[in-house]
């Protein structure tokens, strides 16, 4: 008996020590690169690159389904949205998406994309699982935010030169409103009872009431010894108790931190160059944000609001998504 114990020792213990010798899987940020045709995974225990992936032409929209086995890409100047298979990084299949595709939504029935084509001056809705269009839908003058609400029941577009919010039913298609918001809108996220639009040359955020399209608050922002026409508002993201906000203020080089009940900015973060957005971590701890002329990503700690680390990755990095790997 004891030499047939021994006999299964071995095996036992040299798996155990394969085990033990084989890294955590760990979730990761990957970050489209404009001007690479690529994008970079960033592992978020170790914050480093560990891939570099080819892309369509230019990509900057990116987005994940809600099992995170397909991840959608706007690869903007081939005029596509691109399906990839994030474990192998392959291309499985192109969408048809409409000319320039710059941001998207994918909606929370994980099947239908909206997505802003910004040189046709309309949203495309398209069907992920028949690869075909649903519906055109006349916007405003070069769309690029895209927002759903949480029931699904709204998407909004912002025009960036007719700098407007297009309300858009997403039973019908219709267009059921259209509010004014800053100079060059760009970026739109809601919470259960609130729309977000950030407006770049304005240099603002306009807060919306989702029951009555009326606005409810105007912030602003300021940065000691930073000049007020750098200080462009783009992307944000919100904390997931809706108590503070996040925003990019681009060629400012910073991040305001947003009390999401007064609208008062609490303090400013600084990052890298031309800072774009952003993408939590699984624990809401980091932030990551894009910084596109510095070719890089900020690490921010949420707790302390303080920037950790600085990531190389390529050039101009423009949009982030999480992952979870496990």
């Amino acid at each position: 008996m004891g030499r047939g114990w021994g006999r299964g020792a071995a095996p036992l213990a040299a798996t155990l020590a394969l085990v033990l010798a084989t890294p955590a899987r760990t979730d990761e940020i990957w970050v489209t690169n404009e001007k690479d045709d690529t994008i970079s995974v960033i592992d978020t225990a170790t914050l480093e690159v560990t891939r570099t992936i080819p892309t369509g032409e230019r990509p900057r929209g990116i987005t994940f389904s809600k099992d995170f086995s397909r991840v959608y890409i706007c690869a903007s100047d081939s005029d596509t949205v691109q399906v990839m298979d994030p474990a192998t990084g392959e291309i499985l299949h192109d969408l048809p998406s409409g000319e320039d595709p710059e941001q998207f939504v994918l909606h929370p029935d994980d099947r239908h994309l909206w997505i802003a084509n910004e040189d046709d001056a309309v949203t495309t809705v398209v069907d992920v699982e028949s690869r075909k269009v649903v519906a055109q839908i006349n916007v405003g003058i070069e769309p690029e935010g895209m927002g759903v609400s949480r029931d699904g029941a709204i998407v909004v577009t912002t025009s960036e030169t007719t700098n407007m919010a297009h309300w858009i039913d997403t039973a019908t298609h219709q267009i059921i409103a259209n509010t004014l918001v800053d100079s060059r809108p760009r970026h739109a996220e809601f919470t259960d009872t609130e729309l977000w639009v950030s407006s770049e040359i304005g240099g603002t955020v306009t807060v919306f009431d989702i029951a009555t399209k009326a606005e409810k608050a105007k912030i602003r922002f300021a940065i000691p010894g930073v000049n007020q026409d750098l200080i462009q508002p783009v992307g944000f993201e919100f904390t997931p108790d809706f108590t503070t906000a996040f925003v990019a203020l681009g060629p400012s080089n910073h991040v305001a931190v947003v009390n999401m009940q007064t609208y008062e900015v609490e303090t400013y973060i600084l990052v890298g160059r031309r800072v774009w957005h952003m993408a939590f971590n699984r624990d809401h701890s980091q932030l990551f944000t894009t910084n596109g002329v510095s070719g890089d990503v900020t690490v921010i700690d949420v707790a302390s609001r303080t920037a950790l680390k600085s990531i190389k990755v390529g050039r101009f990095p423009w949009g982030a998504a999480f992952r979870p790997t496990e």
